[in-house]
């Protein structure tokens, strides 16, 4: 049975939620004639269980986009490279880090950005450890970390962020695992530490105990745009009205997120494999409201400078014709 407080943070939620759908004119009410004209009415996304997509998830429960017009149905994926491939076959819109994205941008695949997910916020991502004596991030000259991947966001900002604590890259040794897996290369001291974002993050303090070593938000990372959605060029071009809708919507959700993080805490227990207590935890970054050139590029040019690219990126290229903020 849930608790009182319990009723009163969901009570809360709906309140913010309700009052942010009101002032976007998106509650019951809205008449089909102020409904924009779109080229299709239906939208594939492709998802992952992660904290980024809580603001999608959050409009589909409340029921946003049917309001706009739009049916959006929701794919679950296996990883970020399947729901690239997968566009313009089973999916219109994807969701996947901006490094992702902008590996494949590089590799030939020709996309366009329909909005950012998720900005960095305090230990949102962060290095872990059950090691005692690994208390700050230059106390090891040679730390072996566990990553979800040698050339994604976790590498990159490590390798930042290490190599301003002092620690020269060429001495980091990164081991590549799942992050379901990198609770146990801790305790079996395979790795010194693990890069993770939430919930792993709160999961690896609540049952191993574990510490930040370092947030990797910081300095060079600090505020990191980590993730967004992106369609292929080609869908971008025949569905402008469309996609603008859902860009729209998504700025929508995006805020009343901003406005009350605890629903979306409370919405992760109904896509990841998290208990309400952790949830309840779990740290949220930033849902940006636009694109931003500026920001998005900032990723780009570290891609760059970390050879994670095989030359600069111009992500204004990459944004829809008017977006310019």
């Amino acid at each position: 049975m849930p608790t009182p407080a319990r009723v009163l943070r969901r009570a809360a939620a709906l309140f913010a939620c309700a009052a942010t759908l009101t002032a976007c004119g998106l509650l019951p009410g809205t008449k089909d004639a102020d409904r924009p004209d779109v080229e299709r009415s239906t939208l594939r996304i492709g998802v992952l269980p992660v904290v980024d997509v809580a603001p999608l998830k959050l409009a589909i429960n409340q029921k946003l986009f049917e309001k706009s017009g739009l049916s959006v149905q929701l794919v679950t994926l296996s990883s970020e490279a399947e729901g690239i491939k997968q566009l313009d076959t089973t999916l219109d819109i994807t969701w996947a880090s901006h490094v992702n994205l902008f590996r494949a941008v590089a590799d030939g695949t020709q996309l366009q950005l329909q909005g950012e997910a998720y900005q960095a916020g305090v230990n949102t991502m962060a290095l872990v450890t059950t090691d005692a004596n690994y208390d700050g991030p230059a106390k090891l000259s040679s730390p072996r970390i566990a990553v979800n991947s040698e050339t994604d966001v976790g590498a990159l900002t490590t390798k930042a962020v290490l190599d301003t604590a002092g620690v020269e890259k060429q001495r980091i040794g990164l081991r590549v695992m799942p992050f379901e897996q990198m609770m146990d290369a801790m305790k079996a001291k395979d790795v010194d530490a693990a890069w993770m974002t939430e919930p792993f993050i709160t999961r690896a303090q609540k049952d191993l105990g574990a510490r930040i070593v370092t947030d990797t938000a910081i300095g060079p990372t600090k505020d990191f745009p980590m993730s967004g959605y992106a369609s292929s060029k080609k869908f971008a071009d025949a569905n402008p009205k469309a996609l603008a809708l859902f860009r729209d919507v998504l700025r929508d959700a995006q805020q009343a997120a901003t406005n009350d993080k605890l629903s979306v805490q409370d919405a992760l227990t109904g896509y990841v494999d998290v208990d309400q207590q952790t949830a309840a935890l779990v740290s949220v970054g930033t849902f940006p409201l636009s694109l931003n050139q500026v920001r998005l590029q900032r990723v780009a040019d570290m891609m760059d400078t970390e050879d994670v690219l095989p030359g600069r990126l111009d992500v204004q290229a990459l944004l829809p014709p008017g977006t310019t903020n």
